[in-house]
């Protein structure tokens, strides 16, 4: 059986296509963070964007100053991780399930 020609064009098109999809990876941190006055700990999980996953520094920039818009400090980042340990998570953040 001979290749169709015009299969070609057609394969390298979907192809194309498909590289064109944006990434649907979800990635999640889990941190710590502080207030002062009166000293104030947390633990939280929030969304960061995919194209840092697991580049601890770059998530840590990314997040600093969504906490500092209510007065908290970034201590560190604890994690990345993907939606599958979000549910393990979720009672231990409390408030600060995916609020920043």
């Amino acid at each position: 059986m001979r290749p169709n020609p015009r299969s070609g064009p057609i394969l390298a098109g979907l192809a194309l296509a498909l590289l064109a999809l944006p990434a649907q990876a979800d990635c999640y941190v889990d941190y710590k963070a502080k207030q002062d006055n009166p000293l104030q700990l947390a633990y939280g999980v929030s969304q960061v964007s995919d194209d840092i996953c697991g580049d601890t520094g770059a998530e840590a920039a990314e997040l600093a100053p969504r906490l500092e818009t209510d007065g908290w400090t970034l201590l560190k980042v604890l994690s990345s991780f993907g939606p599958e340990g979000l549910d393990e998570r979720k009672a231990s953040a409390g408030e600060f399930f995916l609020r920043y």
